[in-house]
């Protein structure tokens, strides 16, 4: 499916986005398509697993807007590799903005779609809008403390304190960078073992296995579950019951504030992925969740 390329501007940096166009009118209204906005996770850029579910909603009549925050893939914006919580939310709501403007789509129908980090900024971005008609938040990361409980049972200590002190010299001195993706054993945001060979699986021409390792300062301040009660409109949490890096657990609890929706797969972190055993029944899914709630609208 082809798309258009676009950009829009967020903290005066100029984001790259990808525009689909959603196909029939099966969800139209003489206001317009509904329109979702999408980004990745961690270090994730839109070239790198966005697209199959970018086409699929549209597919099902959604426009979709994918993109990149800044300072990642094709994006502008310095320092690079750098993730800041408080600038990629931004970067969300600049993109909801910017969606909102696009030929042929109803301002008042955003949908708000997030995987791993960027499920638990689907959840902030959504939090207290009444123009957002719904929310899927794919194996959300919702709170960064319980995420370094759940790190415990798959690093050792010595790991977790390496990656804390190349932190703590990144903050105070020169920045210290490291692979968002390495080995077991290794110095890297995500040493799962297999969590690198799932990552490269699904890597585009502008992801780079590059990270400023303040990230976990990030993530420790990162609790979207404290704003998911105030997320009015339906939700939809699709949950991996054996996600080693999203501690499914906080997602329930956060499922539960926001009254959403769970659907549960008995499968990882990576493993909702286009080419992985449960990616066509998470984005039938998403299709029938948002048919339903975006048409009863």
């Amino acid at each position: 499916m082809k798309h258009a390329e676009l950009t829009f501007v967020s903290g005066g940096v100029d984001c790259a986005a990808w525009h689909f166009t959603g196909e029939g009118d099966a969800l139209a209204t003489d206001a317009g398509r509904p329109v979702v906005v999408m980004a990745h996770g961690l270090a994730g850029t839109m070239d790198s697993g966005l697209q199959p579910f970018a086409e699929a909603l549209a597919g099902a009549g959604l426009d979709v807007l994918a993109f990149d925050y800044r300072g990642f893939g094709a994006s502008d914006g310095t320092p690079r590799q750098t993730v800041s919580m408080a600038g990629q939310l931004e970067d969300y709501r600049a993109a909801m903005s910017a969606a909102a403007r696009l030929p042929g789509v109803d301002p008042q129908r955003l949908v708000v779609w997030g995987v791993s980090l960027a499920g638990g900024h689907a959840i902030s971005a959504a939090a207290g809008r009444d123009d957002v008609a719904a929310v899927v938040a794919l194996t959300p990361l919702v709170d960064g403390l319980a995420a370094g409980r759940h790190a415990l049972a798959t690093h050792t200590k010595a790991e977790m304190l390496r990656s804390t002190v190349a932190g703590f010299r990144s903050k105070l001195g020169k920045p210290v960078m490291m692979p968002v993706v390495a080995r077991p054993g290794q110095l890297g945001a995500m040493t799962i073992e297999g969590s690198m060979d799932d990552y490269l699986a699904i890597a585009g021409p502008t992801w780079r296995n590059e990270l400023d390792a303040t990230v976990g300062m990030e993530l420790g301040g990162h609790r979207p579950i404290k704003q998911a009660g105030d997320v009015t409109c339906p939700a939809l949490f699709q949950v991996a019951d054996f996600d080693r890096s999203a501690p499914p657990h906080s997602s329930m609890k956060a499922a539960f504030k926001a009254r959403a929706e769970v659907r549960h797969y008995p499968c990882d972190h990576f493993d909702v992925y286009a080419g992985k055993r449960w990616h066509d029944a998470v984005v039938a899914h998403q299709v029938a969740f948002l048919t339903r709630v975006l048409g009863q609208a």
